[in-house]
């Protein structure tokens, strides 16, 4: 099964964290504009988007957290 897209994800994310946290605002927001994990917004990569909007991203919790921050490490490679 081919990922979503990261514009998708974002989506996704939106719909499901009423309030962000501040600082994972503009990753989210960056996620928004990408396609996929491979993709760049300026001069940072998508996986750098993913993984810094992963690490701003820890008061995010439920199902929902869970099973979205799990597709996005899958993306971006990590490991669980």
């Amino acid at each position: 099964m081919e990922p979503r897209a990261l514009f998708e994800v974002a989506d996704d994310i939106r719909q499901n964290w009423a309030k962000p946290h501040y600082a994972a605002v503009p990753y989210l927001e960056a996620m928004g504009g990408l396609l996929n994990i491979r993709d760049s917004f300026g001069f940072d990569s998508a996986k750098s988007i993913v993984l810094y909007f992963l690490a701003n991203a820890g008061t995010w919790r439920g199902e929902d957290a869970r099973r979205i921050k799990a597709e996005l490490r899958s993306m971006a490679g990590v490991k669980s």
